[in-house]
């Protein structure tokens, strides 16, 4: 008879006790409780009973006091609420647990492909063109070349011996992220929901620190779409809804519209298939198998987005193959990319794209 064999439970990374180390934990299962303070200090104290990570010396209590001592936690109606300073914690622990588990990219902003009269130094050297402008001439490289050219003695500085350094453009990029938030995020026992909002934070975090000129607006989709702040996510939860890509894309496009950026793009996690239309004001639904007008018409978006320039990468986090099969055909009448990404490989994938996508113009 087949069946399962379990093992107790050694966790290695619970805290040893003090703020900080409490504080990560914290921060951490505010992920799972969408951002409810009560309900995490709760778990906490469960924890603490059967871990024990708490001491004689500081207690959860002494935590509590501590955190809104320190500007983590207030409270409001009888009822403890974190701070935009809690929210920024959160976000700055996803960008280090994601962005640490990357290689090196490189320092500064992207580039594009684009080399010329730009506005970082590169690798390259030619020689001197009329039109080139004065801050671009190497003078030490300039000054040696002349040397060897026409020797010491009787210095002479010529054109042919000037030596110039090629720039790159740096390119400003529009990114909307599209999360799902339809029913399935959660179902199976599998919490598909949690990674999502997590490198979403990652990522907004990752913009405003390292890219401040780049945008990125966040557009939730579910029976209907809207777009959220940054500051929401840390709330963000599952509802009983069905999955209307179509909705989340038009949206998607509409705020790139708005964006005066040359280089555009939709990043789109989600775990199914389209489900769910809305016509004059009405639900058309169906969650058996792949409906052929829901489909229809998500195409027929996604061929849109391809004539406005603006490309698709689509992360589903399933793995049943005729949902795969949708998102092939999605992505080659879009002409993005689709990445079949498991929940612990979410954030690096979604990062490396961010970074390969700033690297180049979209065209």
């Amino acid at each position: 008879m087949r069946g399962f064999e379990f093992s107790k439970f050694l966790p290695n990374d619970l805290p040893k006790g003090g703020f900080d180390e409490l504080l990560k934990l914290f921060t951490e299962l505010l992920n799972y409780t969408a951002g409810d303070a009560g309900e995490t200090l709760a778990w906490m104290n469960e924890l603490d009973k059967q871990y024990k990570f708490t001491n004689n010396e500081y207690g959860m209590g002494d935590f509590i006091d501590d955190l809104k001592e320190k500007g983590y936690l207030k409270e409001e109606n009888g009822e403890q609420k974190i701070t935009a300073k809690t929210e920024q914690t959160i976000r700055k622990s996803a960008l280090e647990e994601i962005f640490g588990k990357l290689k090196k990219v490189g320092k500064g902003n992207h580039n594009s492909n684009i080399s010329g009269i730009g506005e970082e130094k590169n690798a390259d050297r030619r020689e001197y063109s009329f039109g080139d402008s004065l801050d671009q001439i190497d003078m030490t490289a300039s000054i040696q070349n002349a040397q060897i050219n026409h020797g010491i003695g009787d210095f002479t500085l010529t054109d042919r011996d000037l030596e110039v350094e090629e720039k790159d453009y740096k390119t400003l990029t529009s990114t909307v992220l599209m999360i799902d938030i339809s029913h399935s995020m959660i179902l199976y026992g599998e919490d598909r929901i949690t990674p999502a909002k997590k490198t979403a934070m990652a990522l907004a975090e990752l913009i405003k620190t390292k890219y401040p000129k780049d945008t990125l607006d966040i557009v939730v989709f579910g029976n209907d779409a809207w777009p959220i702040t940054i500051k929401d996510l840390p709330y963000l939860q599952v509802g009983p809804y069905h999955t209307n890509t179509l909705a989340g894309l038009e949206l998607a496009t509409d705020l790139l519209r708005r964006r005066k950026t040359h280089n555009k793009q939709i990043f789109m996690i989600t775990d199914g298939k389209p489900t769910c239309l809305k016509e004059n004001g009405r639900y058309y639904k169906n969650s058996m198998g792949l409906d052929r007008k829901v489909i229809g018409k998500t195409l027929n978006m996604a061929a849109q987005c391809k004539r406005l320039n603006i490309p698709i990468t689509t992360f589903m986090i399933a793995q049943d193959p005729y949902l795969q099969q949708f998102v092939r055909q999605f992505t080659q009448v879009n002409g993005g990319r689709a990445f079949y990404s498991s929940l612990t490989g979410l954030g690096e994938y979604i990062f490396e794209d961010y970074i390969k996508n700033r690297r180049k113009t979209i065209r």
